[in-house]
Parts: C-alpha cells; sequence; structure tokens
C-alpha cells in the first residue's frame, strides 16, 4: 500500500520529568529487544470534522501530557557491557508521524485477510542505527481519502510488556478524550532487587534454559531459519472452542482438579496442528514457549499498574508423535505441567539464573533480526503468546472506538498470537506465521480435527 509522510514529530513530556539511569530488570533483556506492533482502524467520525483541532494535533498534546507519568517510555536505551541493557530517562521523547493515503477503509474488506500490506501503516525502526538513538515508542496516524484513519504503533518490549503497553495506550487515549488520568503507572527499577535480595533460594530445573530444540538429523536451525513463511489469521467460533474444550475435559479419563483452561486446549490444538503439517517423525524432539503473568504469583504481588515485564518464559515439552497420536488432552496435561511450575520460588530461581549470567547475549534476540545466536522457536518448535485477557479492543481517541484492531506484522516461523474475538461473544482469532510449505495443511487440521 502505497502511503505519504506527510511530517514526522518528536513528542517530549510536557512538564520536566526524572533525569537518570534506569536499571532494567533481567526479564526485559531476555528474549526479543525489539519493538511490538499494533494497528488501530476508525472510520470517519462527525466528531472530530467538527473540532476546531486537527487528529494529529490532539493525539500530540495528549501524548505530551501522559509521557509525564510514563516519562521512562520517552528514554533511550543503551548497551552496559555484558548483553545487557540500561534505560536512559533524558526525556528525548516519542516518535509521532502523520501520513496520507489514497485508499480508503473499504479497500481492504476483510482487515485480517490484509496483513501483508500493514506495513507501511506502522512506523518503520532502522534498527542499523545505534540502539541508544531509537525511540521507545512510535506512532503513526494514517489517513484515507474516505475519512477514516489508522493509528500504528510501535512499543520497546526491552521496557514493558503488554499489560504495561495497553496501559499507556488507554491513558493515552483517555487524555486525548479529554478525560484526567485513571491510573499513573507503578515505576519503581529496584523493585524485583529488593523482594529478590531476601530469597532464599532453591535451584529449580529451568527447561526454558536449554536451547529450543531442531529438526532430527540436524545440528543447527540455520535452514529453517532462511525458509520463506507467510502469516494467516484464522477464526474460531465459541462453538469450535467449546468443542475442543469438551473434548480435553472428558470426565470419565481426565483425572485432573480443574477443567483446561481455553488457553490450554487452543494452544494444545495449535501445537498438535503444527506437527502434523510440518510431518515430524513420531520421535522428533518438540518446545511449546509460552510467557505467564507474574504479577500475581510473585509474593508479595506487583503493585497495580507496575510499569515494566513481569512476564516468564516458559516451554512445555514432548515428542511429535506423542502429541500426534495421543488424545488433545495429553498435550493439554503438558501445557498444564509447565504453568503449575510457575510459583514464587521458581520465578525467583529463574532471575537467579539471569542474575548469575556473566552475559545475555546469546538468549537475546537483537533488534527483532533474528540472528543465528539467538533464540528461534521455528519448526520443530512453537511460541503461541496469549492476549485472550489483555484489554485490546476499544481504543477510543475522542473519535469512536475502533474498527479493528490487530497484532500488525510477523515474520518469524513459529510465531503465534491467540486473541479473544472483537464481540466478545466467545470467538477467538489466531494469528499464526509458519513456512510457506507448512501452512496450507496446517489450515486444513486447524478445522478438520476440531471434534464435531
Amino acid at each position: 500500500m502505497e502511503v505519504r509522510i506527510k511530517c514526522s514529530y518528536i513528542v517530549r513530556p510536557t512538564n520536566p520529568t526524572y533525569k537518570g539511569v534506569y536499571q532494567l530488570s533481567e526479564w526485559d533483556q531476555i528474549g526479543v529487544i525489539t519493538h511490538v506492533p499494533t494497528i488501530y482502524f476508525y472510520k470517519s467520525s462527525d466528531e472530530w470534522v467538527a473540532s476546531s483541532k486537527s487528529m494529529i494535533d490532539i493525539l500530540k498534546e495528549s501524548l505530551s501530557r501522559v509521557l509525564i507519568y510514563f516519562y521512562p517510555l520517552a528514554g533511550r536505551i543503551r548497551w552496559k557491557g555484558g548483553g545487557r541493557l540500561e534505560l536512559l530517562c533524558n526525556g528525548k521523547g516519542v516518535k509521532l508521524i502523520e501520513a496520507e493515503s489514497y485508499k480508503c477503509l473499504c479497500d481492504f474488506d476483510d482487515f485480517d485477510s490484509q496483513t501483508a500490506v500493514f506495513e507501511n501503516l506502522i512506523p518503520f525502526v532502522d534498527y542499523n542505527k545505534p540502539i541508544v538513538e531509537l525511540p521507545l515508542v512510535l506512532g503513526q496516524l494514517t489517513k484515507f481519502r474516505c475519512g477514516g484513519v489508522c493509528l500504528g504503533v510501535k512499543i520497546s518490549h526491552a521496557v514493558v510488556d503488554g499489560q504495561s503497553a495497553l496501559h499507556f495506550m488507554a491513558e493515552w487515549a483517555r487524555l486525548a478524550r479529554g478525560e484526567p488520568l485513571k491510573m499513573a503507572p507503578y515505576i519503581d527499577p529496584y523493585i524485583y532487587q529488593n523482594q529478590y535480595l531476601p530469597k532464599i533460594l532453591t535451584r529449580n530445573i529451568h527447561i526454558e534454559f536449554n536451547p529450543p530444540q531442531f529438526l532430527v538429523g540436524e545440528e543447527s536451525n540455520v535452514k529453517e531459519r532462511e525458509k520463506a513463511t507467510s502469516v494467516s489469521i484464522l477464526h474460531l467460533t465459541k462453538v469450535h472452542v467449546e468443542s475442543l474444550k469438551k473434548a480435553s475435559n472428558v470426565k470419565s479419563e481426565c483425572h485432573i482438579r480443574r477443567p483446561y483452561t481455553r488457553y490450554e486446549v487452543i494452544s494444545a490444538h495449535i501445537w498438535k496442528c503444527a506437527c502434523k503439517a510440518r510431518k515430524h517423525v513420531y520421535e522428533q524432539p518438540t518446545y511449546l514457549d509460552f510467557s505467564i503473568d507474574v504479577r500475581n504469583r510473585v509474593h508479595p504481588p506487583l503493585p497495580p499498574k507496575y510499569l515494566g515485564n513481569a512476564i516468564l518464559d516458559m516451554v512445555a515439552s514432548s515428542k511429535s508423535g506423542e502429541i500426534m497420536t495421543r488424545p488433545l488432552r495429553y498435550t493439554c496435561a503438558r501445557i498444564r505441567e509447565a504453568i503449575e511450575k510457575v510459583n514464587d520460588e521458581y520465578i525467583w530461581s529463574n532471575i537467579d539464573f539471569w542474575k548469575s549470567l556473566p552475559d545475555l547475549s546469546p538468549f537475546q534476540d537483537i533488534h527483532g533480526l533474528k540472528s543465528k545466536e539467538g533464540p528461534f522457536y521455528g519448526n520443530p518448535n512453537i511460541g503461541v503468546i496469549s492476549w485472550l485477557t489483555l484489554p485490546i479492543y476499544g481504543l477510543d481517541f475522542g473519535w469512536g472506538k475502533e474498527i479493528y484492531m490487530g497484532p500488525g506484522t510477523h515474520d518469524s516461523d513459529g510465531d503465534c498470537l491467540i486473541l479473544p474475538g472483537p464481540m466478545n461473544d466467545g470467538s477467538v482469532k489466531v494469528a499464526i506465521c509458519l513456512q510457506v510449505g507448512h501452512m496450507d495443511e496446517f489450515k486444513k487440521y486447524f478445522y478438520e480435527d476440531i471434534p464435531t
């Protein structure tokens, strides 16, 4: 899609904010050190058409005010040795772009099938530049010929996770609507350190520290990394979801304390379909990588609206043959087993491991480039992230709620995101990236293997 950039702005906090070094936690510094994209589309609104202020001016003014409270996001990150980062709270600001397109919203038809054209609607980040020069937040407002607009946003995952990023977006929208801030973020760079010091730790077995699995007969994943990928967004109705849950929770055969959750059964279904589509041999080892919010799993719990990363990456493991041939509840149990490990002791043991390492770089996806040394959860593995409980819909900047919200673009084999349906009707969307040669088979199994 052709998009013309009209102007680019650097937006800084309206009032002076704290200046100094902000120590990032270990969880900020492992995994993906890049910006996570999201995109929102809005129809033309009578309210903003009648407004004396332009949409870009409303966004700039409200952004400068919300950054007073979320001031770490107006800073920059830099390397400090040993593959570690620190955040400079320097008020250098975030980037906001004004753009236009001669397309209309109606040209998108089905937004879920048009994700490939979102690239020009989301701000570009030049990762060839030194990391200290990159804004932590970038936004792009693109106006279409029909009067509709879209807002593409990228926020650094090295500074905040999904919960914190959505809190920032919600408060930005609230100020843009002319409402007061609902709740300021809780900012304390030493909270992990202060809680960590009194802990007496027992070394746990952490499978998540192991490298991802390779295909049987291969000594690396270099060949798999280089294969072309495609992205699809697949839909599960409420009936589909309930059918998967019912099949996974057969009372006479399933001896569990509580039924398997929506996330567990959908993730298990995705994992099983991926193994089948990839045509794994029976003995193929495979991992499912996922993230757990630990805000309420540590003791004491983190304060409400804690700003930062509070997610623990976990791994469920099995052999592909077991996943493909055994009932879905078997795979659910592998996922449940990994989830139930995550208690207070396990969390602090995880942090203790990262603290003990002299160099974190082998565990990082530097700038999202998926380097040969960084983590890779493509074939024979898969990563399934859940947004099922996040407040991702209803972002209103004063011109109504969005007509479509999506995760933007992603192009790494095995990346998968589960989202709730936008109508709150029990449906689910699955955005998945797989190798081109596996996608059609995955789609076939994805629907054929749902019990009727």
